[in-house]
């Protein structure tokens, strides 16, 4: 072969190899918490280090937290959606009307934790949930476990319950609230401590982590009533769908192989953590000396039990009157 043969072959080759490079990209990720929060410390940690390790450095993200992108939770579908950011950080309670059905796992079930109602929800995913997000691509769906009432009264009976006025952990749970006579009072967790504190509400349901600093509720809180029908929140982490599909093979990879249980369960792991850091903190906590601990005793929890299948009764005829006839059904695979 002549020289000028050998330098062109080796010209191809180097030109093929250049080419075959996965070419650097940051993905912008927007969330509305504060940059110290736990699921920008932890779970937005992790992703940021599996993508830097798994792509060797070519596939990265750079975080804007506290609505840098855009104020406030309630456009975070939109702005994924539409490419404001690669990638957000939401709440589907903020927009209940794209989803319904994913809005099911918020009412007091089997779940305890947030793990188990995440698995609860994957479970069910795909036969029940998928359609309400094609529009993005998902990365994750998880909750947080609302399992304590923070109350300036004891309201772990259904006679103390009675007439206080309680925030509801989401507006789809208001005929709940109403079932065990509270009076529901719509408040979000940011102004739940002036609320406490000023008597615009007696009770709201909370995570161990919201007793505890940075939201303090254990300030404003006479008592704390525990086993109680847990209720959750629930989150999504999604990507704008055609910042993913421009990807490269490789990257693409890399985002399939994080998303769905594994990122999801990371993202209860982060909740759970908080609220495990948050008791041992309270054990301790010269705070407690002045709230009084109750556990609702197995008598009144079947009566609350009763109350919440009442509620759950409305709420299956409100969906039913918005055309998901197979709300019931939904919840009962949830909770099955």
């Amino acid at each position: 072969m002549k020289l000028t043969q050998i330098l062109g072959a080796l010209t191809v080759v180097a030109s093929t190899a250049v080419a075959s490079i996965t070419h650097a990209e940051e993905l912008s990720v927007a969330t509305f918490i504060p940059p110290q929060h736990h699921v920008n410390a932890n779970l937005f940690k992790w992703f940021g280090e599996e993508l830097d390790k798994r792509s060797g450095g070519s596939l990265t993200m750079k975080l804007y937290p506290a609505g840098q992108l855009g104020a406030g939770p309630v456009q975070q579908y939109k702005r994924v959606v539409e490419g404001v950011a690669d990638v957000t950080f939401g709440l589907q309670a903020y927009t209940p009307k794209i989803f319904p059905r994913s809005m099911l796992i918020i009412p007091p079930g089997k779940a305890t934790s947030a793990k188990e109602s995440t698995e609860r929800m994957l479970n069910v995913y795909e036969e029940h949930l998928a359609q309400e997000y094609q529009d993005v691509k998902l990365l994750g769906i998880f909750t947080t476990s609302g399992n304590i009432w923070a109350a300036t009264s004891d309201v772990s009976t259904m006679d103390g319950i009675k007439g206080k006025k309680m925030v509801p952990y989401a507006a789809m749970t208001t005929p709940i609230v109403e079932a065990l006579g509270a009076v529901p009072v719509q408040m979000p967790v940011t102004e739940m401590y002036t609320g406490l504190s000023t008597g615009t509400i007696d009770s709201t349901t909370a995570t161990y982590n919201n007793i505890t600093a940075p939201w303090n509720f254990w300030d404003v809180s006479s008592h704390l009533v525990t086993n109680v029908p847990v209720q959750f929140a629930v989150f999504f982490v999604a990507m704008n769908k055609e910042r993913y599909q421009d990807l490269s093979d490789e990257h693409r990879a890399i985002i399939d192989e994080l998303a769905g249980e594994v990122f999801s369960l990371k993202g209860a792991e982060s909740f759970d953590g908080a609220d495990a850091r948050s008791k041992e903190i309270m054990q301790t906590a010269d705070q407690m000396a002045n709230i009084t601990q109750v556990v609702v005793n197995d008598e009144e929890r079947a009566k609350m039990n009763a109350a919440v299948a009442d509620g759950m009764e409305v709420i299956f005829a409100d969906y039913e009157g918005r055309g998901v006839e197979n709300a019931r059904a939904i919840y009962g695979a949830i909770n099955n």
